[in-house]
């Protein structure tokens, strides 16, 4: 497989093309084929690496260091060269399947970050973690439900990635929802019908501490899910989320957990020309890699 290397290091990540064990991977997948409102985020991955330069690797909420952990920025998936728009995404998500699909995630201690991207970016590493651990918690902070069963004929939408997610649940698998504020009457029935929503930030955290201290967890993180005062750049903004510091408190929760992965997705560098979007982003994902990068130290 080949992937453009990065430009710029990510916080001090090592670039490479080869998955290592015991080891926290990023990879970027710059797709906004779908977006239905603004697009842009096929920038974010690389805007989050530019900004990181100027960012400390040090988070004082965690009194950790990224300098104090080796991990590796295996560049972007590339998105073909053809102009078709599911054409593109499938070849990335091809890309992807073809790196980490013969890893054995779980007995080699592969953790993988995914930086989108819109949201149906997610799919593929979603999709690879629900078949390795039969009883993954699927944890989705979004400001959309992403429920629907494809949208504005796209059967792997942005608005559809959770929905598609289900498509390879198992018995055992589990998925929390928080931070939803938008959505159709049917995907709210959903949500209430089997009771993946939580509309409090109490309940929220409460239920992410409940989790079993072994069990795997996967956070697939839409940037909308933050209200748009402190996070404009993105594709689809919806007033009423939530801010640093509750992510600051899950992030403090998730350290005692199994958290095996996660994704980031719809930051659009373009839309805030402040640059304000990409600092509040990247370091997001600073919390969020020193988290998972603990996980492979212990």
């Amino acid at each position: 497989m080949q992937t453009i290397q990065p430009v710029r290091e990510f916080f001090g990540a090592r670039t490479d093309t080869q998955v290592h064990a015991n080891a926290t991977h990023l990879i970027g997948f710059g797709f906004d084929g779908t977006a239905c409102f603004r697009k842009g985020t096929r920038n974010g991955p690389d805007g989050l690496r530019a900004v990181s330069e100027d960012i400390e690797s040090y988070s004082p909420y965690l009194d950790a260091d990224l300098h104090d952990h080796s991990f590796y920025d295996l560049g972007n998936l590339s998105l073909g060269t053809g102009a078709d728009i599911e054409g593109q995404w499938q070849h990335a998500t091809d890309q992807f399947d073809a790196l980490f699909g013969p890893v054995d995630l779980a007995a080699h201690g592969v953790r993988v970050l995914t930086l989108g991207g819109e949201h149906s970016i997610s799919y593929a590493p979603i999709r690879k973690y629900l078949q390795q651990y039969p009883d993954l918690v699927l944890l989705h902070l979004d400001a959309h439900a992403d429920l629907r069963d494809g949208f504005l004929g796209y059967h792997y939408s942005h608005a559809s990635i959770i929905r598609r997610s289900l498509d390879h649940f198992g018995p055992n698998h589990e998925l929390i929802q928080y931070g939803i504020r938008s959505g159709t009457r049917e995907e709210y029935q959903y949500m209430r019908e089997h009771q993946t929503i939580r509309t409090s930030r109490k309940d929220f955290l409460d239920s992410v501490a409940a989790i079993a201290a072994d069990r795997p967890i996967y956070l697939t993180l839409d940037l909308d899910y933050f209200d748009p005062a402190f996070l404009p750049g993105t594709g689809t903004p919806e007033p009423g989320g939530e801010d640093f510091h509750s992510y600051v408190s899950l992030m403090k929760i998730l350290r005692g957990k199994n958290l095996v992965g996660a994704d980031v997705v719809e930051l659009s560098p373009e839309i805030d020309p402040t640059g304000n979007s990409d600092v509040f982003a990247a370091k997001i994902v600073r919390e969020l890699l020193i988290v998972l990068n603990e996980k492979g130290a212990r």
